[in-house]
């Protein structure tokens, strides 16, 4: 069973390790270290969610709605653009007196922008439902796809815990306008980037 989990861990880390709009959002919130731990909890829940679909073979009704990747591909792709285009804005403005006295949105407008991160976002169905519940296949007793399964979840929570807390290490560089800038004129970008991709 332990190869399973380690498989499962391994496959799962690698494959939220890149940069994208939700590692992104909790970064930027890890920063300015305001509603870390319920934002990492509903990250980390989601995505065990959706794995734990896959690795059940939830992808199998995927199939039966062939529209559903196309809707889930423009309401992303709408929804990175006008992030996006907020951080650019902020980045133009360049007012950043909230941020550096630690003001975040309030909880559940944080947790509600995480959310359709998540579940906006047709990559996390692509890595979950489809990459993670493919590579769990190859395991055909029930107890090691579980492992596989409870091993790439337990990789979402310690990346999201490790993003959202860790940010902080960044904090002493972060204490400028101009460095907030920077910042939201990358993730802005990214978020752009992401939305052609999804529209390509």
């Amino acid at each position: 069973m332990f190869p399973a989990a380690a498989t499962g861990f391994s496959t799962g880390f690698s494959l939220i390790l890149a940069i994208g709009a939700q590692n992104a959002f909790v970064l930027r919130q890890g920063l300015i270290r305001k509603h870390v731990f319920w934002l990492c909890l509903l990250c980390a829940v989601s995505d065990a969610i959706l794995i734990a679909a896959g690795v059940l073979g939830f992808a199998a009704i995927v199939q039966q709605w062939p529209l559903l990747p196309q809707i889930m591909r423009w309401g992303g792709a709408a929804f990175l653009l006008v992030y996006g285009a907020q951080r650019l804005w902020a980045a133009y403005k360049g007012q950043y007196h909230l941020q550096l006295s630690g003001h975040s949105a309030g909880l559940w407008a944080t947790l509600a922008t995480a959310a359709a991160f998540t579940w906006l976002n047709p990559h996390v169905y692509l890595d979950t439902l489809g990459l993670i519940g493919a590579v769990s296949t190859q395991y055909h007793m029930n107890f090691e796809r579980h492992a596989f399964g409870i091993g790439a979840i337990t990789s979402s929570f310690v990346f999201f815990f490790g993003l959202g807390y860790g940010a902080r290490l960044l904090a002493p560089i972060m204490q400028s306008a101009r460095a907030w800038q920077v910042l939201d004129v990358i993730i802005g970008l990214v978020m752009w980037a992401l939305a052609v991709m999804l529209l390509l």
